[in-house]
């Protein structure tokens, strides 16, 4: 073998390990950049979940809670009150009313059911001719699937849903009957959240076995009346741009809320 091929060997087999160690880079800060997205999607689903069930605490018990224990407790057996605002007006002078506002308890929903169950409805998009559903009871709607027909003059509308869910209840109107922009015709619904989240550890932090999300509550002063306030913070980002020294507020740990203003967004929102 000449010098000449021994030369030639030599660069192809360097140019070979160039070309690996440059595919390996790039490779490498494709995978790692796919890895912190799926672990801060992650982290952001659980903040979302861990904020709907402080703020239905907060509605029962007037307070948040810094207690995981509690909160798993709150979704597995808690009940919210469903309470309906009526007022009552009498006349107590000549062109004078005296208004009374009540609050009346009409039974209670499971917490469970509160927080994972959204439901939806759908009216009538105009004044027309109901012309009959195009789903029935006990079905499952798809999003943008046709939902009922309606005669507008001698135009015929189909009418889609704009969420998914599962049919609860369909409005007892014939077809041929005249029905009223904004009049109820289905109710339905779907999961706001994976029913299949483990509750009794709400708090840990995705991707993190045994760490949990720091948890602050507490009150601030807002023009004299002190008000709750909550924050829930990953505490260790996956992300190295998530620094809390990082001036840009949706830059820094992912969180929702805070312990000095009266809020409970979440930084991820205003990305």
């Amino acid at each position: 073998m000449n010098l000449n091929r021994i030369l030639t060997s030599v660069l192809v087999l360097i140019s070979l390990y160039l070309a690996y160690r440059l595919y390996s880079g790039i490779q490498g800060t494709i995978d790692k950049t796919k890895a912190i997205q799926t672990t801060e999607e992650a982290i952001i689903t659980k903040l979302k979940f861990i904020r709907e069930v402080e703020i239905v605490f907060q509605e029962v018990h007037k307070r948040y809670t810094a207690n995981w224990d509690s909160l798993s407790q709150f979704v597995e057996n808690g009940k919210v009150p469903n309470i309906q605002r009526r007022e009552e007006i009498k006349q107590v002078g000549y062109g004078q009313e005296e208004v009374k506002v009540f609050f009346d308890t009409l039974g209670f929903t499971s917490v469970r059911d509160r927080i994972f169950k959204k439901n939806f409805t759908v009216s009538a998009s105009d004044n027309g001719i109901f012309m009959g559903f195009k789903i029935k009871v006990g079905d499952r709607a798809l999003k943008n699937q046709k939902a009922y027909l309606l005669k507008v003059g001698d135009k015929l509308q189909e009418v889609p849903f704009q969420e998914q869910g599962m049919i609860t209840a369909l409005a007892p109107v014939t077809v041929g009957t005249e029905v009223k922009k904004g009049e109820l015709l289905i109710n339905y619904w779907d999961y706001a959240f994976d029913p299949a989240i483990d509750i009794k550890n709400m708090g840990q932090v995705p991707m993190l076995p045994g760490k949990n999300f720091d948890i602050a509550v507490g009150k601030v002063d807002k023009n004299g009346v002190m008000v709750q306030v909550i924050e829930v913070r990953d505490p260790r980002p996956v992300n190295p741009a998530r620094k809390e020294s990082n001036e840009a507020k949706n830059r820094k740990p992912l969180h929702f809320g805070s312990k000095f203003d009266v809020t409970t967004s979440g930084n991820w929102e205003s990305q």
